[in-house]
């Protein structure tokens, strides 16, 4: 388990964005699989998950997550729901007590939101399209509508793959270029020619701050450079390996 110091400090904020460590799966999904939509035994992902929402002081059915899209799609979050009936969306937020909403990610960066005083949380996915498209203004807007304040609204990142391991092609590049040219920042060149290293954190963050939250923090830890600890998309891929577990990263309120 993992926590954001400017997020551990406030009251009645529970949250940890989750290691591979602790659960029941085997192989490549070894162990604190909670990713829903894998091929890892159901059974284990529920234990799995069940785990998650004890260290969070909820129940299993009050420990939530999207069908994710990867959209700036943001769901307010009341009550329960079934896997069948889980809305799709790529960010969850709540003012609900005892009810933990999380994000699955397994390179992508995983937000955890909170206003301590207003009493109200966030979870979003932003890979590089739900980040692209506004999910992060979309899930700061929605809490707004529940009664935050966005200059009160603390944010943290948790891991998420580096640039140093997040090579992207040509048309990448053009498209973050044509919507404002100060994102070439967020390249660096590629030993293959004509491809780059994208920045994803680093773009994360900048729409963060741009958005105009209380504060932003970063763990500064990377799925892909971390095997012992994290699951990674990229990883698997390039290892020819079958599938890839998913980590929860979730936040709650306590009473």
């Amino acid at each position: 388990m993992l926590q954001a110091p400017s997020l551990s400090k406030l009251a009645r904020i529970r949250h940890t964005f989750f290691t591979r460590s602790g659960g029941v799966s085997d192989g490549v999904y070894a162990s604190l699989n909670g990713g829903i939509g894998s091929n890892d035994a159901p059974e284990k992902v529920t234990e799995n998950r069940a785990r998650m929402a004890a260290t969070l002081g909820v129940t299993p059915e009050r420990f939530l997550t999207p069908y994710q899209i990867h959209s700036p799609d943001v769901v307010v979050a009341d009550g329960s729901w079934t896997q069948e009936t889980r809305p799709r969306a790529d960010a969850l937020v709540t003012r609900e007590p005892k009810l933990a909403i999380g994000v699955s990610t397994a390179d992508c960066g995983p937000l955890l939101f909170a206003d301590a005083e207003a009493g109200v949380i966030g979870a979003a996915h932003a890979g590089w399209r739900g980040a692209f498209t506004g999910v992060i203004e979309a899930t700061l807007a929605a809490m707004e509508k529940l009664g935050a304040a966005r200059g009160r609204i603390a944010v943290a990142l948790g891991p998420t793959i580096r640039q140093p391991n997040y090579e992207v092609g040509p048309e990448f590049v053009e498209r973050f270029l044509a919507a404002d040219a100060d994102n070439a920042r967020f390249f660096v060149p590629a030993a293959r020619a004509g491809h780059a290293m994208f920045d994803l954190t680093g773009y994360i963050g900048e729409r963060a701050r741009r958005a105009g939250v209380g504060s932003f923090e970063d763990l500064g830890l990377c799925t892909y450079a971390d095997p012992e600890r994290f699951f990674s998309y990229r990883r698997m891929s390039q290892r020819g390996e079958p599938d890839y577990g998913r980590h929860i990263n979730a936040i709650a309120l306590g009473d």
